[in-house]
């Protein structure tokens, strides 16, 4: 699944680093700690949990099983038959993410959708096509664009307009993480940490015996090339957490304008606000996923005042060079 750039990467200390390498994979018998690990949706995954059980083909029955739902990249999954079809039956993966999806684009306003993706291939994202923006009819796809235009009743769904497509990439990641996650609990795992692609979900304890502890990469862009730097390392158990940002992912026309991979559901056109990443942390990897996707849209005003009645972990990278952390983020931060 072709995702939203993400960047989110978890920090283990280098004490934490070596008792891992030494229980997971090497013969001890010291740990039961284990690590699993692969490629997934152009992407990679990094699983580390506390369990003696061998889950390795677990894990990747899960990654199938989402996948067959979810990437609109696999011409026989349940998502690209719904996007060819005016109703179809759909499993509880696709209930759960088109739920949550729902959810965050009524709280956001519009802010978040996942029907946009004849929008994102016209501005050339998902391929090597150079858009020419001033020749793209955006008006006419906007009409059958936007999920209020849906709606699931019992196994189905229902489009009002044909032509209506989802695609579910920039929250799928977080829920894939989700999903490994419920798997973990159900084989009596009670310490994990699940990344996909930059997507993360946690529980209980690293293997010191603490939190986990996550590093939050920084913006930056020089010279078109991509420059790792630590913004912030936070202390997290029991939640999701996800980062959104323009500055890992941008076209540039056929006339040389750069602009970033948000796109506005309500214009059609990429957004251009003062949020340069965005990075939530909630209960669940997918539902943090959703709300860094729709905060990069909206600017950072209207993320505080939308963010003051959910009370989420928030931290917003602006164009100015600040950060904003709202109150329960702050609390997160450690001391580097």
């Amino acid at each position: 699944m072709h995702s939203n750039i993400k960047s989110v990467t978890f920090f283990l200390t280098s004490v934490a680093f070596v008792f891992l390498s030494s229980g997971c994979g090497s013969g001890s018998h010291d740990s039961s700690w284990q690590k699993k690990e692969g490629l997934v949706w152009n992407t990679s995954y990094h699983i580390t949990y506390n369990g003696r059980k061998e889950l390795g083909d677990s894990v990747v029955a899960i990654l199938d099983r989402v996948g067959k739902s979810l990437s609109v990249f696999d011409t026989t999954s349940l998502v690209s038959r719904v996007n060819s079809l005016e109703s179809a039956r759909i499993d509880d993966d696709f209930i759960r993410v088109y739920s949550m999806s729902k959810k965050i684009n009524e709280i956001t306003e519009g802010a978040f959708d996942p029907t946009l993706s004849p929008l994102i291939s016209a501005w050339g994202f998902g391929s090597s096509h150079k858009a020419s923006p001033d020749t793209l009819h955006i008006d006419s796809i906007l009409r059958y664009t936007g999920i209020g235009k849906t709606h699931i009743s019992g196994d189905t769904i229902f489009k009002d307009d044909i032509r209506i497509e989802f695609n579910f990439s920039a929250i799928a990641k977080g829920y894939g993480c989700d999903a490994i996650a419920e798997m973990l609990e159900r084989n009596g795992v009670s310490d994990f940490l699940v990344e996909i692609g930059g997507e993360i979900m946690m529980k209980g304890r690293n293997p010191e015996g603490s939190a986990w502890r996550i590093s939050i990469d920084r913006p930056i862009l020089s010279n078109d090339r991509e420059i790792h730097d630590s913004q912030e390392i936070i202390s997290i158990s029991d939640a999701g957490i996800a980062t959104s940002g323009n500055y890992r992912n941008f076209h540039r026309s056929s006339s040389g304008e750069t602009y970033g991979h948000t796109i506005s559901a309500f214009t059609g056109r990429p957004v251009s606000t003062d949020v340069i990443s965005a990075t939530v942390v909630a209960s669940s990897a997918m539902e943090a996923d959703g709300f860094a996707t729709a905060f990069m849209a909206m600017g950072s005003e209207k993320v505080k005042s939308v963010n003051s009645k959910l009370g989420l972990p928030v931290m917003l990278v602006l164009s100015d060079s600040t950060t904003w952390t709202s109150p329960r983020f702050k609390s997160m931060i450690q001391k580097k």
